[in-house]
């Protein structure tokens, strides 16, 4: 390939968003395409500092704050990770990107679009944002049946928020999938979407 691509999974928590982002990570590399598996928050010194939130709670971290970490770890993901993989030519396949912020922070009362367009300053618009839904109580059931904690996230007046700013992300990168189906039919329209985007012949 003459230049990379950037392809985001965006979702509420408990959408599966996380598994399919592996099964077409592989699904590539199995196709001989260079790929390079990111996710977000990252491992980095910010993103470590937004883990702690999730697993202890806000405490006096403040929303602006934790906007801010965001945004932090971005640009470090940016720099070290994001940026030159496009430039070598390689699929940057990455889970969790700015809409996910724009919607969880917009349900803190931040303006989604003033986020978005704050993070496409520094940040490469996604070629393709895949928007993985499903139903808020499958959703929980998914997140419970998957681990045995919640985090701070995670609750349900708040993730009925971060959903309905997702519904109002538009554009023609976006496409917007129901993973309510097994997770192999819901692999199978995302290779088919990739494949189209990448102008490949089907390998499933």
């Amino acid at each position: 390939m003459e230049r990379g691509y950037l392809i985001a999974l965006e979702g509420v928590d408990g959408t599966g968003k996380s598994t399919q982002c592996g099964l077409l990570a592989d699904y590539l590399e199995s196709a001989g395409y260079p790929v390079v598996r990111l996710r977000e928050p990252t491992t980095g010194v910010w993103g470590q500092k937004i883990r702690k939130i999730l697993t202890e709670g806000r405490g006096d971290v403040t929303p602006e704050e934790e906007l801010q970490y965001f945004i932090n770890d971005r640009r470090e993901d940016v720099e070290q990770n994001i940026a030159p993989a496009l430039k070598q030519g390689k699929i940057v396949l990455i889970d969790r990107y700015y809409y996910s912020t724009a919607a969880y922070q917009g349900a803190l009362g931040f303006d989604p679009v003033k986020i978005i367009k704050e993070n496409e300053v520094f940040a490469p618009r996604p070629d393709r944002v895949f928007i993985i839904e499903v139903s808020l109580d499958e959703s929980f059931r998914r997140i419970e049946k998957g681990r045995d904690t919640i985090s701070s996230f995670e609750k349900r007046e708040y993730l009925e928020k971060v959903g309905k700013i997702f519904d109002t992300f538009s554009g023609d990168h976006i496409r917007r999938i129901d993973s309510s189906p097994p997770k192999d039919e819901v692999q199978a329209v995302l290779r088919r979407e990739v494949n189209d985007l990448l102008g490949i012949k089907e390998i499933i």
